[in-house]
């Protein structure tokens, strides 16, 4: 009978820490050899950052190397670690502690996108086939002293031998880590390990802390008083649009045919997002949180601008299509009809974004109240772009149906891509229309923004989640579409010829809190009119009124 030899462990983890690092580095390999190819110099950084990462391997294993203790440690690692790969060399992502927060944050139908048969032979050859194969291994252990003693001459070793490598590169080496600080994410299991660390921590933050409320004097405007009809203001909040695709805002091609007929429709040019996923994005434009100081903990534990609006007197609603409000909607009403039953919109668990309009003419009919409505779009949500539409919008072809980006090309990646902006074109072109053919009883008001960008394969990624000071343009530069109906208009003392002249200067997702209290006139301490993007323009129409222009 066919029996494996007993092996000892240091042996077993010099070998474990040889095949995390030339098996589920791949990109990091890569990416490397793109940074030195062009200078002969250089490749000798090369073997000289392996042996330093083998060797942090190496000690961190054997500190870990005890019996029951390794082999399980191991499998989870090459389980894990297998799936990492996978997406860090299909996708291009970047592991860091917003991945992994967008990953647990997501919901099943997205998860299923992202699922392939390369998936599960990744995790075949990688994972379970090495974990096999350790766990055949029986490891012989010394008596625990004569332990202990091996695994310390093992880790000086080690470090002895780190030590000297980086001494004797360290000019190359400081250069390479100071100019190239994604690598420090591409180290697989590393990069997801330090993230999981880091995101544990979040949460033991933010469960320590009591959650407060802002805004808390926040009243409507005494011009509230002078109304006699209803208003509805209408949030949409977009996903994974990309300003550079939009037609409207000057893409090659015309992805918004329909947006483009429409009179009164503001687009703003210059709009970045505060995040790269939803994870981050959504929650940090609803709270009072500049991009630069945002902390998903402190915005997890505090009020934000729906709480304010909503405490004002308006009525808040939050209809969703996606994975949810990540927060920012628990404290208002809310509608999930990502999963509605309807033969035309929705199937296989998952509806297009046209059902975010279905009985929107007949809440409209019954309105009672002042409201703020939020609708949460699926968007351009990838990889599975081809899903995003009704095939009566897959006006660019050959389309890519796979969620194999990198098996398909880059045309055919666009396309789809292209196709699922066509159709949000439709979808907010529509919405306009229902509430233009409203305004006669409702003042009404629309306002477009998507929580981040995508990459389409630019410098080899793909979809978005790319640490923010890492992003490209692609990820974070977003569209910005306005509309208000005339009585809107006049209602609130807008004056959006003041606004089409300023489409051009830059913004960002830090302007819409204070955007929504100043838009709406709500009183209280916490807004800041020199980040209210409407303020201006604002400002003049009341001194037309005031002098009687």
């Amino acid at each position: 009978m066919f029996r494996i030899k007993a092996a000892r462990a240091e042996f077993v983890i010099a070998i474990a820490s040889a095949f995390l690092l030339l098996m589920f580095n791949s990109v990091l390999w890569q990416h490397l050899f793109n940074i030195v190819e062009d200078n002969q110099s250089s490749l000798l950084l090369l073997p000289a950052f392996g042996i330093m990462i083998f060797c942090l391997f190496n000690i961190t294993l054997n500190v870990l190397a005890f019996n029951n203790v390794l082999k399980p440690v191991l499998t989870i690692l090459f389980m894990v670690s297998a799936g990492v790969a996978y997406f860090m060399s299909r996708y291009g992502v970047l592991i860091d502690t917003g991945m992994l927060r967008n990953f647990a944050e997501t919901n099943a139908t997205e998860v299923g996108g992202l699922l392939s048969a390369k998936l599960f032979f990744y995790i075949l050859l990688l994972g379970v086939l090495p974990s096999l194969l350790l766990w055949l291994t029986p490891l012989h252990y010394r008596r625990w002293h004569r332990e202990l003693i091996s695994k310390a001459l093992v880790c000086a070793g080690c470090a002895v031998i780190f030590g000297v490598v980086a001494l004797f590169n360290y000019q190359g080496l400081s250069s390479l880590f100071r100019n190239h600080h994604e690598l420090r994410l591409m180290v697989v299991p590393s990069n997801y390990i330090g993230a999981s660390v880091s995101y544990l921590r979040e949460q033991f933050a933010t469960a320590q802390k009591p959650f407060k409320k802002i805004g808390e004097d926040a009243v409507l405007s005494s011009q509230w008083a002078q109304r006699t009809r209803k208003t509805l203001t209408v949030l949409v909040v977009g996903e994974s649009a990309r300003a550079e695709n939009f037609g409207i805002l000057g893409y090659k091609r015309d992805t918004t045919p329909q947006l483009q007929k429409e009179q009164g429709l503001i687009a703003f040019t210059d709009f970045s997002s505060c995040g790269t996923e939803t994870a981050v994005s959504v929650p940090c434009m609803f709270s009072n949180m500049n991009r630069k100081d945002y902390k998903a903990s402190t915005a997890k534990t505090q009020e934000g601008v729906l709480d304010i609006l909503n405490r004002a007197g308006l009525n808040v609603v939050w209809r969703d299509n996606q994975s949810g409000c990540k927060g920012t909607c628990d404290r208002v009403n809310f509608e999930d009809i990502s999963h509605s039953v309807d033969a035309q919109l929705c199937a296989k668990n998952e509806c297009r974004d046209e059902i975010l309009l279905k009985g929107l003419q007949n809440y409209i009919d019954h309105l009672d109240k002042d409201t703020v409505l939020v609708l949460h779009q699926m968007g351009s949500h990838g990889p599975e772009y081809f899903k995003r539409y009704p095939k009566a919008f897959e006006k660019f072809t050959p389309v890519c149906e796979s969620n194999a980006l990198d098996n398909c090309t880059m045309e055919s990646i666009i396309n789809g891509y292209d196709n699922t902006l066509l159709y949000t074109d439709h979808v907010l072109a529509s919405l306009i229309d229902i509430l233009r053919a409203n305004q006669d009883k409702v003042d009404t008001a629309m306002i477009y923004l998507s929580d981040h960008g995508e990459s389409l394969g630019e410098y080899n990624l793909f979809l978005h989640g790319t640490p923010y000071l890492l992003a490209p343009d692609q990820q974070t530069h977003v569209p910005l579409l306005t509309w208000f109906s005339d009585s809107y208009k006049q209602a609130f003392n807008l004056d959006t010829d003041c606004l089409q002249k300023s489409t051009n200067r830059p913004l960002s997702q830090d302007n819409l809190f204070h955007s929504m209290l100043g838009l709406l006139q709500v009183n209280t301490l916490v807004y800041n009119s020199s980040l209210d993007m409407f303020a201006q323009c604002r400002t003049l129409a009341d001194n037309r009124l005031l002098s009687g222009n």
